[in-house]
């Protein structure tokens, strides 16, 4: 499955394709390399591990005292003020959940850590959160999901998250797949990893740029299609994920970070980070 335009017609589709290609063969560009460097350089004392584990979060635990199951690994909602939890502890909570087949459970600790502190008590974190536990069929979806990615692989998890429960779209159900796939990984290809809307935008400005030097999107128009601020085909999921593994290898040969950095330590890194493509 490719891009989610039936109009678009096989010339668009054949120039993303091209754009896909020249992406991949090379990769993250000098500004970015650098800036991903230089937030390595302030960032090293708090992942020595090379992964996002340490990632922290905070929330407030009563915005959310409407949900339920909540997960033991949070902070009670009846405790006052504001709580933190990290990436780490995120998923160490989704495996105990996975374990016991809670998954609506899982799911609440990932909605609630992508949140953070944007969750207000009948605000759009809560309230919409609330709208979607609602949904009949959301635990034979998250099932589905969590057994295509371990037995087929992240696109095909995604693949069965996507349009089928309202309210979840992919910024939202990709931190649930992410938290999935380091507590049960895939058997085959790349882990899964988080895709929002920043993301997707510097992607969108390394493809702009990819495509300007190539010829094959002198406009940026191809860019702007595929990496849209939402609603990714399954498709576009598999090509960012198969990027993001590649540039992190990329950056790792370099030494501009550490042997062994997780996938993962990128995401985080290009969601807190910019730069000028002209350098």
């Amino acid at each position: 499955m490719k891009e989610p335009d039936e109009h678009s017609g096989p010339g668009r589709q054949e120039r993303a394709d091209a754009v896909d290609r020249e992406m991949a063969a090379r990769l993250l560009p000098g500004p970015a390399v650098r800036a991903l460097g230089f937030w390595w350089e302030k960032n090293a004392a708090a992942y020595p591990d090379g992964t996002p584990g340490a990632h922290t979060i905070r929330y407030t635990p009563g915005r959310w005292a409407q949900i339920s199951p909540w997960p033991g690994a949070l902070a009670a909602t009846s405790a006052g003020g504001d709580a933190s939890v990290s990436r780490a502890e995120v998923a160490s909570a989704v495996a105990d959940a996975l374990r016991r087949d809670a998954f609506r459970e899982a799911l609440v600790a990932t909605y609630v850590w992508g949140k953070g502190k944007r969750g207000t008590p009948g605000g759009s974190g809560p309230s919409a959160l609330d709208k979607i536990l609602a949904f009949d069929g959301l635990d034979t979806v998250l099932a589905a999901a969590v057994t295509a990615t371990r037995e087929h692989g992240a696109s095909q998890g995604y693949a069965a998250l996507l349009g089928q429960v309202p309210g979840l779209g992919p910024a939202f159900f990709t931190k649930f797949l992410y938290f999935t796939g380091v507590a049960v990984p895939p058997a085959q290809g790349p882990r899964p990893l988080i895709l929002d809307r920043v993301l997707a935008r510097r992607l969108r400005q390394l493809a702009a740029a990819v495509g300007r030097a190539s010829g094959h999107d002198a406009d940026g128009s191809i860019a702007a299609w595929v990496w849209s601020d939402g609603n990714w085909s399954p498709h576009r999921y598999q090509v960012y994920l198969s990027f993001m593994h590649a540039a992190t290898e990329q950056l790792t040969a370099g030494n501009s970070w550490p042997s062994g950095a997780a996938p993962g330590l990128l995401e985080l890194a290009l969601f807190t980070t910019d730069w000028d493509t002209s350098g």
